[in-house]
């Protein structure tokens, strides 16, 4: 138990001791852009954030249809809500587990189905960041050679993905975790094997991610930076690959300095580009934040239990049992 809490303490010391560092280095000028701010475009920012959830809701709502389960589109919503709210407490991405625990109890869905359901929208949602980082490298001066690498790295990973996907057909194993990998990996198959359903989840996540850029634009808006928009998708790329390492909860911390390294890099003052990437992070968040308090509300109060126990092992051993 104390090796559990002071794994949450140590990534949340981690997290608030970054964000202690970006404000400290610009705190004078940080306050004076903080003041010159146009309120209108943080208004904006939220209602476009609303919108990437609503496209969100819909495309894993369209994932369990092709797993052969029917959902309404606030259901998909509320299950993303409920495990995304989850992921900003709780270190190593846990989060994502209760989503399995909340389609098997409201749908009798198999952990199998909840799981499959979970990758497939995590892959293409990795494999979306990296072909738009991949396209606004090229349109960015004074980026890291790091960035390409990173980039070029996670195109590789899912390329290779991609590979043994098409090739797990032919797979067969007696051993129970194998055999389960197996599964997983056709039903992932199952989802988007057929063109248009390919090309259906790889437009909606484009669309997606396209809208999470514009986000933080309207913050660079709000704050009067005129920020060209390649440089705003090559930030949120690489502060999205980089939050994809659970070092912290909710990568709070890595996710705002990887953005405003990427900003200062494009010629963004100090000061600002902190601004930007803070409070880019913060209207994602309590936008999250919100929608999980009203989801808990729409599945009821059993959820509240679900998020207490992401923060022990017993979730993981008790999904690990039952399959």
């Amino acid at each position: 138990m104390l090796r559990k809490i002071s794994t949450v303490i140590v990534s949340t010391l981690i997290a608030v001791a970054i964000i202690v560092f970006l404000l400290s280095r610009v705190w004078d000028e940080l306050l004076i852009t903080a003041r010159e701010a146009d309120p209108r475009y943080l208004l904006l920012a939220v209602i476009v954030c609303l919108i990437a959830w609503y496209l969100r809701g819909e495309r894993y709502r369209f994932i369990l249809m092709r797993l052969s389960l029917q959902v309404e589109t606030i259901f998909s919503i509320a299950c993303i809500f409920v495990s995304q709210t989850a992921n900003l407490i709780v270190p190593a991405r846990l989060g994502d587990l209760i989503r399995l625990l909340i389609l098997k109890h409201e749908k009798e869905a198999t952990y199998t189905v909840g799981f499959s359901s979970v990758l497939t929208e995590r892959v293409f949602d990795i494999l979306t960041i990296a072909l738009i980082g991949a396209i606004a490298l090229p349109f960015v001066v004074g980026q890291e050679p790091w960035f390409s690498m990173l980039i070029g790295l996670v195109l590789l990973l899912s390329l290779f993905f991609g590979i043994v996907l098409v090739y797990s057909v032919r797979f067969s194993s007696e051993n129970r975790i194998l055999a389960k990998v197996i599964e997983v990996l056709s039903q992932i198959r199952s989802v988007s094997q057929t063109p248009r359903a390919l090309l259906l989840l790889l437009i909606s996540s484009l669309i997606i991610w396209i809208i999470d850029c514009l986000v933080c634009m309207m913050v660079a808006m709000m704050f009067g930076e005129p920020v060209p928009f390649m440089v705003v998708v090559l930030a949120i790329v690489i502060g999205n690959l980089v939050k994809a390492v659970p070092i912290t909860p909710g990568g709070i911390g890595t996710y705002e300095l990887a953005l405003a390294m990427t900003f200062e890099l494009a010629g963004v003052s100090a000061g600002t580009a902190v601004l930007i990437a803070i409070v880019d992070h913060l209207i994602k968040n309590l936008v999250t934040l919100a929608g999980g308090v009203a989801s808990i509300y729409y599945f009821g109060n059993w959820t509240v239990s679900l998020l207490k126990r992401a923060y022990s092992e017993d979730l993981k051993k008790e999904i690990y049992d039952r399959h």
